[in-house]
């Protein structure tokens, strides 16, 4: 991003022909000219504090990577069934989705897992090249793209067109990694680990998922599906749930599918245009076909409850599972949460990661 202006300096100022020309017999103007290329070209590749190309960091994706080109082509060929196969342990595999933007987000995601020794399960599900060769050079056989890539530039933005492509895909990988035969949980990866989640999936049910209100619930509340509210909705979150490969399980991707390949995105729902309420209209209408569990909130609270309510926080120390830092929009305010509330570990502890430190 920052080499192209830079191109175009040295265009302007240095290529030309007949701009040199005209300044070859002055010696100084010739030097002006060059000190003010210079410090254009400083002012792209170190750009000054309120300069554009700082107001939104890591929005564009700077990795690099130093695969050969036949390992490139070697993981653009990798299939789901060989990438569930290598990764699946105990009949289960955990599964996230990323775009590249969302690398350090991955990371810190990572390292929670991996405290809870479950890392050598992990699916990630790049949705552009540069996550797919970035996660195999450091961690082979990881990741995996589902052709067609996606635009990583707009595919985290929430409530864009490219952000529901991104969450509409969700469902065909899971019914995917079901219909291969095994368990799957998947997890957006704005989330951290604090206990061993798989501890809490009591029984053998179809499906198993978290409520996303923020209201709180008594400790032993229903494990039912919450009925509708007055406008017939549920407010189940899509961005943690655990499937077993049964027909139950099976049909509710199906159906979740079907309500999202309904929709059509536009400007006035863009707030609404995501995975979830297709999640939520897929549940009410299969429940009858299968056994659906709803886990326990004060282990799987929603950030609306978790980051908003300090009192319910420090009566339930000790026993919340999995925090999800949503109720917020927007790349920066979730990390700045995340440094906030002490759960962003990157910075000091990036080595706990498969992934190390990326760079």
């Amino acid at each position: 991003m920052a080499q192209q202006p830079q191109r175009i300096i040295k265009s302007s100022f240095l290529s030309s022909p007949r701009s040199y020309s005209s300044i070859s017999n002055r010696p100084i103007t010739l030097l002006l000219f060059l000190l003010l290329a210079l410090f254009l070209t400083l002012g792209v590749l170190l750009p000054w504090p309120g300069s554009p190309l700082l107001l939104f960091p890591n929005r564009v994706s700077s990795y690099s990577t130093s695969l050969s080109p036949e390992a490139k082509s070697k993981w653009r060929d990798y299939t789901l069934a060989e990438a569930a196969k290598f990764v699946a342990k105990n009949g289960t595999v955990i599964v996230c989705a990323v775009s590249s933007p969302f690398l350090p987000f991955l990371n810190n995601w990572l390292i929670t897992v991996s405290r809870q020794k479950h890392q050598d399960q992990v699916l990630v599900i790049a949705e552009d090249y540069t996550t797919l060769y970035k996660v195999n050079e450091k961690w082979p056989g990881h990741a995996v793209l589902i052709p067609p890539a996606l635009d990583s530039k707009t595919a985290h933005s929430f409530g864009s067109q490219g952000f529901f492509n991104f969450t509409a895909r969700r469902p065909q990988h899971l019914l995917h990694i079901l219909e291969l035969g095994y368990n799957v949980m998947y997890n957006d990866v704005d989330m951290v680990w604090l206990q061993d989640p798989f501890q809490y999936l009591e029984g053998s049910h179809d499906a198993y998922f978290t409520d996303d209100m923020p209201k709180i619930k008594p400790l032993n509340h229903s494990h039912d599906l919450p009925p509708p509210d007055q406008n017939g909705e549920t407010y189940i979150c899509s961005c943690m749930i655990y499937l077993r490969p049964t027909n139950g399980a099976k049909v509710l991707m199906k159906k979740w599918i079907e309500e999202l390949e309904s929709q059509v995105w536009s400007e006035s729902i863009r707030f609404k245009a995501n995975d979830q309420p297709a999640f939520n209209l897929a549940l009410n209408k299969t429940a009858h076909q299968g056994d659906l569990y709803l886990l326990s909130q004060v282990a799987f609270p929603t950030g609306g409850l978790y980051f908003n309510n300090e009192t319910w926080v420090k009566e339930t120390k000790g026993k919340h599972v999995i925090i999800h830092n949503n109720y917020i929009i927007g790349y920066d305010k979730k990390m700045k949460r995340f440094h906030k509330y002490g759960l962003w570990l990157v910075d000091d502890h990036a080595l706990e990661s498969p992934l190390g430190k990326l760079q």
